[in-house]
């Protein structure tokens, strides 16, 4: 996709585009953002770079080729490439005169590479969110990333309302209760929370294995939270948790509950795939790398559940395009998400700097 298509998502704003454990001293890293390949490679002070996947010579994918001396070479005919998308030199031949290629911003933050896909002079690093239970000792994160052949609104919508959870993830963190109890969602500027709390329950498996993991029955009533918090373009924090009953429930003190907060960056590829980069932040028992793993190990399955649903769910709205979606009031929060996207789409094909104001993510 060309860079003047229109498209379903906003570009004036960052995006994960990988992990920064992905991208080594020694070989480029190809990814597609918002429709646009580029090539990400780690200059030799170890900074993060990003220009168009495009050899200006052949154009061969830069991708393919290999970083010497923090130089990113083009595997085909040893084209070095500059990271401001000049031509530095390629062996016996004279190439300054050829033409640029795109440049991208780029920065590295929380363990995670951002790109900036729109207008490279609205790029404001103080733009990104602020994402509080990272580099904090008090905390533990482990995550992992999904490739997924849909639309990135159908998962907004998926993580804005976890009803499907009695039914997609049955065994682990589903349960009726969840479909028994209503949901709230409340919209303020740029953000919206949908929320659910219940009361004198039975925790679910994978809530079992927390409560018992922070040393705490796993046989007592529990009540438990779910507030999902979306913010533009795409990220989606879910805090969740279960606290033993009579403690306070979401506001128990840390030795009577399992709190933790889900972490969903949704970054499209193209309209109808998207790079799903998941995650849980924990805040109990942070020292313990086992822990982290297990947990890393159990949502990757319960995501993993998701990822078929999403996509056969795709296959059959690009099968029947003239179909009208019905909505429910377990809806609300994807519908005004959506309605966030579009509004800032808007403001960006009308010329409008529209790009997201950094805020917390989480509470």
């Amino acid at each position: 996709m060309s860079t003047s298509t229109v498209s379903t998502f906003p570009k004036n704003t960052w995006y994960v585009a990988a992990s920064s454990q992905e991208i080594g001293a020694d070989k480029p890293l190809g990814r597609t953002v918002c429709g646009e390949r580029i090539a990400f490679y780690r200059d030799a002070a170890g900074k993060i770079n990003a220009v168009q996947d495009f050899c200006p010579h052949r154009g061969a994918p830069l991708s393919l080729g290999y970083v010497c001396e923090g130089q990113l070479t083009c595997g085909y005919h040893g084209l070095v490439m500059g990271c401001d998308g000049k031509t530095v030199s390629m062996p016996g031949q004279r190439v300054r005169g050829f033409p640029a290629i795109k440049s991208f911003p780029v920065t590295e933050r929380y363990g995670f590479v951002w790109v900036w896909t729109g207008e490279a002079a609205l790029a404001d690093e103080a733009k990104l969110p602020v994402l509080p239970f990272f580099d904090n000792p008090e905390w533990a994160y482990g995550g992992g990333l999904y490739h997924i052949a849909c639309d990135y609104r159908l998962m907004i919508d998926n993580l804005m309302d976890l009803t499907h959870e009695t039914y997609v993830h049955a065994t682990s963190i589903g349960q009726k209760e969840i479909d028994e109890t209503p949901c709230k969602t409340t919209v303020e500027d740029d953000t919206v929370v949908t929320s659910r709390y219940m009361s004198g329950i039975e925790a679910p498996p994978f809530w079992k294995m927390a409560l018992r993991a922070n040393g705490l029955p796993d046989d007592q009533p529990v009540d438990r939270w779910q507030i999902c918090r979306f913010s533009p373009p795409s990220h989606v924090m879910i805090e969740v948790g279960v606290a033993l009953q009579g403690h306070g429930g979401y506001d128990a003190p840390n030795d009577k509950k399992a709190y933790s907060v889900v972490v969903d960056f949704i970054t499209p590829e193209t309209e109808t795939s998207i790079h799903y980069f998941w995650g849980m932040a924990r805040k109990f028992k942070p020292q313990d790398a086992e822990l982290t793993d297990t947990i890393r190990q159990g949502q990757g399955k319960i995501f993993a559940e998701d990822l078929e649903m999403l996509e056969r769910q795709q296959k059959n709205l690009l099968a029947w395009p003239e179909r009208q979606l019905l909505m429910l009031n377990i809806d609300a929060g994807g519908v005004q998400s959506r309605k966030i996207i579009d509004r800032i789409i808007a403001a960006e094909r009308a010329g409008q700097a529209t790009s997201t104001v950094a805020t917390p993510l989480a509470a």
